[in-house]
């Protein structure tokens, strides 16, 4: 039951159960989903998700590194690290989410350990300066309240010398309006980090029959220089930070192409936006 205020709107405050009650919701329409296609990794042991596709030439050689992903979903990502050669743990808020991650790892392989906790909570049930390389995809930090908490916890996991690796949705992206019938790009939500906005939507970002159960979340936006600031604040110096014109899903429906790579850019001057950024930074 979603308590909700005279509007209609649910409490920020809630935030964490709103989400994972939603993220809840999410994983049948997912892992039956073509857009993740989860029997291609079955099928093909080679196969890596479009995602990390894409941060390979940022991304390096991770062979025989302690790779921790924060905010896994459903594992495909983290897979593919996996199949990169690192040594991979996975961590997730929802045990939905955690258990289709480990059925995905036992049948296509290779074994990833899958850890559930709240991003907050990660070097307590992690441990502290266990990994080399912390990656965190598209669509993560935007449910966290705190960017600088955020990276306290990174700084906290990683070993002297140990890398984060961090491609996200640009928050101007984030702050865009839903889609407008005459085409105009506009912005309508905090880009600076605020006590969270609440939407409504009752399906995800992936095509499915059927509503999600639990349509309400709370989320968060973080400008860029807040979130290089809470990185750098935390310990940690910048080493890339780059910007890019495209991103893994129609965020502006019928307002985007698909492109070769399985990646989305805005169809009418592409140039006016900032899609997605990826952000590297190193422990002190």
């Amino acid at each position: 039951m979603v308590a909700v205020d005279e509007r209609g709107v649910p409490d920020p405050q809630d935030h964490q159960r709103l989400n994972r009650s939603n993220w809840a919701s999410r994983v049948a329409h997912h892992t039956a989903s073509t857009e993740y296609g989860l029997e291609r990794y079955a099928s093909d042991p080679a196969h890596i998700s479009g995602v990390v596709r894409f941060d390979l030439p940022r991304l390096g050689d991770i062979a025989g590194l302690d790779v921790v992903h924060l905010q896994c979903h459903i594992g495909t990502d983290t897979l593919s690290l996996a199949r990169l050669g690192g040594r991979v743990t996975g961590l997730d808020f929802s045990p939905e989410a955690l258990d289709a991650a480990r059925r995905l790892s036992r049948d296509a392989g290779p074994a990833v350990d899958y850890v559930e906790s709240d991003v907050y909570g990660a070097a307590a049930v992690l441990g502290t300066a266990r990994f080399d390389l912390i990656y965190t995809g598209v669509g993560a930090l935007n449910w966290l309240p705190s960017v600088r908490r955020w990276a306290e916890v990174v700084a906290a996991l990683l070993r002297p010398r140990g890398r984060l690796f961090i491609r996200e949705g640009h928050p101007v992206l984030w702050s865009l309006a839903d889609a407008r019938e005459d085409g105009v790009v506009a912005l309508e939500y905090p880009y600076f980090e605020t006590s969270g906005t609440a939407f409504h939507n009752t399906m995800t970002y992936v095509g499915h029959e059927g509503e999600v159960e639990q349509p309400w979340v709370i989320e968060f936006n973080h400008g860029l220089a807040e979130i290089i600031t809470a990185v750098m604040d935390a310990g940690l110096d910048l080493i890339a930070i780059e910007e890019h014109d495209s991103v893994p899903w129609p965020a502006l429906e019928n307002q985007m192409d698909l492109l070769p790579n399985g990646e989305f850019r805005l169809t009418d001057r592409p140039e006016r936006l900032p899609h997605s950024y990826t952000l590297q930074a190193r422990k002190r």
